[in-house]
């Protein structure tokens, strides 16, 4: 058993540290989300420059995506590594892929553009366009990277994972677990 939680442990922080890839990836792959500033009265404001744009969702899309690639990724590395799998190595997938998700999420907002809008509305000038801070509107796209390693390492498990002995095909006389317990005396 502790074998298998340093194992854990380790398939954890691995899998944890694959989310500064997904951040990079996310931060350079998103769409841009085009804002302007401007004047109105004594104010600044800022406005979507496309009102009808569909930038915002692409970068939840481009995240969700890129987190379902990395999750089957992982899913299929951690299978190949360890096919027994075991309790502590799936907690350990699920984990490291929230880690992960979480990480890349901080990077890629701590990368993309400046959070202070208003701020940067005023320094490129009234009527430029520039890009909104890269944020994930959808937080449930978070779960994206440690559901896919699930369902993968479940079906990889389910299709190529080692099989129990089924008890129902042993007799009882053919050295199973039977009430005898061995094969017949002659």
């Amino acid at each position: 058993m502790k074998t298998e939680v340093r194992q854990a442990a380790v398939i954890t922080v691995a899998v944890a540290l694959c989310g500064v890839l997904l951040g990079l990836l996310w931060w350079w792959l998103a769409p841009n989300v085009p804002l302007v500033g401007d004047v109105a009265g004594q104010d600044w404001v800022v406005y979507l420059k496309d009102s009808e744009g569909e930038q915002a969702a692409g970068v939840d899309g481009t995240f969700t995506l890129l987190a379902l690639a990395f999750g089957a990724l992982t899913a299929v590395v951690v299978f190949l590594f360890r096919r027994r799998g075991g309790v502590p190595l799936v907690v350990a997938l699920t984990a490291g892929g929230l880690l992960a998700s979480l990480l890349a999420w901080r990077l890629g907002m701590w990368l993309g553009p400046t959070k202070d809008v208003l701020a940067h509305a005023k320094e490129v000038g009234k009527g430029v366009t520039f890009s909104a801070p890269l944020e994930l509107g959808a937080k449930g796209a978070l779960l994206a990277w440690p559901v896919a390693a699930l369902l993968v390492h479940l079906g990889l498990t389910a299709l190529f994972g080692p099989r129990d002995p089924d008890p129902c095909l042993q007799g009882p006389f053919d050295g199973g677990p039977g009430p005898y317990g061995g094969p017949p005396q002659a």
